[in-house]
């Protein structure tokens, strides 16, 4: 009886720690691990290790290493982006309205309707056309004054749309509305440079693209 190979075909979904992350990481397993709060030797050589990879996330991004958040998960990461500017946004009075897309990802939608139904705000769902699209003319047909974040994810998680973003954003910004994209799935396969494209805040998560889960 022949023996079969296995073969992983859902990298969409994850993908393996390549060899170099894992080297790059074990140090922190093994040597490294303190708190990177405590203010002892092992939290500060941990701490040190954290403010490495957050200048070279940075650098990668053409970012601010003080612009790079780390969170559990993509879904944290979109989370925290909506809520922050929301409530923010209100307690500016800069706005109260939110529009997003009906094929986001559920950490957006059900964010967005949780921030509807139990805290009073706003939110427009876009549709898209046969394509999976969202068109830049429903977009600006749909920004109101009081429209403080457009949050369209760059590439969907199911079938596969890219969004054409920068269009997207710069629709946003010339409202004087905030503009976020969910790039979970599409962090790999392009290059990013935030200091050009017209992105606010952008999600990311490694285990897509060779790097650890967790993060």
């Amino acid at each position: 009886m022949s023996q079969r190979k296995l073969i992983y075909m859902d990298h969409s979904a994850t993908t393996p720690v390549h060899a170099d992350v894992v080297a790059a990481m074990l140090p922190y397993w093994t040597e490294d691990y303190g708190n990177p709060s405590s203010q002892h030797y092992f939290g500060r050589r941990a701490q040190n290790g954290l403010e490495t990879a957050r200048q070279t996330i940075a650098r990668l991004l053409n970012a601010k290493a003080k612009e790079i958040i780390f969170t559990g998960c993509g879904s944290e990461s979109d989370n925290l982006a909506v809520r922050g500017v929301m409530f923010a946004a209100r307690n500016a009075g800069r706005g109260n309205h939110f529009i997003t897309s009906c094929i986001e990802h559920p950490a957006i939608l059900e964010t967005g309707q949780q921030l509807v139904d139990q805290f009073g705000f706003e939110m427009t769902v876009l549709p898209v056309d046969e394509a999976g699209r969202v068109q830049p003319a429903t977009l600006a047909a749909a920004i109101r004054p009081e429209t403080a974040l457009v949050s369209i994810m760059a590439a969907n998680n199911e079938i596969g749309t890219i969004q054409p973003i920068e269009q997207l954003g710069r629709i946003a910004h010339e409202s004087g509305a905030l503009f976020h994209t969910d790039a979970v799935q599409a962090a790999g396969y392009r290059r990013w440079n935030l200091a050009e494209l017209p992105i606010d805040l952008l999600s990311m998560a490694p285990h897509k693209f060779y790097g650890p889960k967790g993060v």
